[in-house]
């Protein structure tokens, strides 16, 4: 078959434009290629080793990424990066979301059954779950202006100030209480203890004894009565009953305070001699 004239023209046209199209499409090939710079270990900095995806350099994520592990090249640091928040999610064998970390512009929150943290010995620092919250440091140090605020109770072996402030503990509208097995020991090594109270100031002890140790016992602004002696009583059979029955009642309720030489101290009557049992 003899192709002339037009048709002869026309095949000419057509091989040439499809060998332009060739040249371009191989040319935009080899600048991707180049472009990507595509090799036999991987895509630019993106490499596939046996052990998953090197990336050298940042890596910008679109959308959801599902991986086993994430580490950085030794030496080098690893940074998360987002503009709005960073998720991170770990589930259980039914898909449920077990562990969650929200990292967002204004909180930092934590879901998780026990939260634990650990020095490099793997050693706990500070482990919170839904019973109890341990602080496994050798010192929990409050230096916030408001000092710590306990709703419940708390038990502790050491309540210490730190060394030139004062150590204050105070309930504003309802009770103090200090209980111990074996005791209460209350020691200021270079100032006064000061207890104040609005209404009454009660020491108790139930088995054993209250000790003041010290060469110096004072006790300001004690009130002194007035004991209206024997003698001063009205001696006649006209007397009052209830002027007779209040200075009775006076004289038996004030007595003096006599103290040991080992520091005792007792009551004994207002007229008699100190002499203990």
């Amino acid at each position: 078959l003899t192709l002339t004239g037009w048709r002869r023209r026309a095949l000419f046209g057509l091989l040439l434009t499809l060998t332009v199209i060739v040249i371009i499409n191989l040319s935009l090939t080899l600048w991707l290629l180049r472009s990507m710079q595509f090799s036999l270990d991987g895509i630019g900095n993106m490499k596939i080793t046996p052990s998953g995806i090197q990336l050298n350099g940042e890596a910008m994520v679109l959308d959801t990424l599902i991986t086993s592990q994430i580490s950085a090249k030794q030496g080098h640091p690893l940074v998360f990066d987002s503009s709005q928040n960073i998720t991170l999610n770990a589930r259980d064998a039914q898909g449920r979301v077990a562990n969650k970390i929200f990292l967002g512009e204004d909180r930092l929150e934590v879901v998780a059954r026990d939260f634990r943290v650990t020095n490099s010995r793997q050693e706990l620092l500070f482990a919170a779950n839904r019973k109890e919250v341990v602080v496994g440091a050798d010192i929990l140090r409050v230096s916030g202006v408001g000092g710590a605020v306990f709703e419940g109770s708390i038990q502790t072996p050491l309540v210490r100030a730190e060394s030139g402030n004062d150590l204050r503990l105070e309930s504003a509208t309802r009770t103090l209480q200090m209980q111990a097995p074996q005791g209460v020991a209350l020691e200021s090594q270079a100032g006064d203890i000061s207890a104040t109270s609005y209404e009454d100031l009660r020491l108790w002890s139930t088995g054993g004894s209250i000790r003041i140790d010290s060469s110096s016992v004072m006790l300001p602004n004690i009130r002194t009565a007035l004991v209206t002696s024997k003698s001063q009583r009205p001696s006649s059979s006209g007397g009052s009953y209830n002027n007779q029955h209040q200075t009775s009642r006076s004289s038996t309720q004030i007595y003096q305070v006599c103290v040991c030489s080992n520091g005792r101290l007792f009551l004994s009557p207002p007229h008699g001699s100190c002499v203990a049992d």
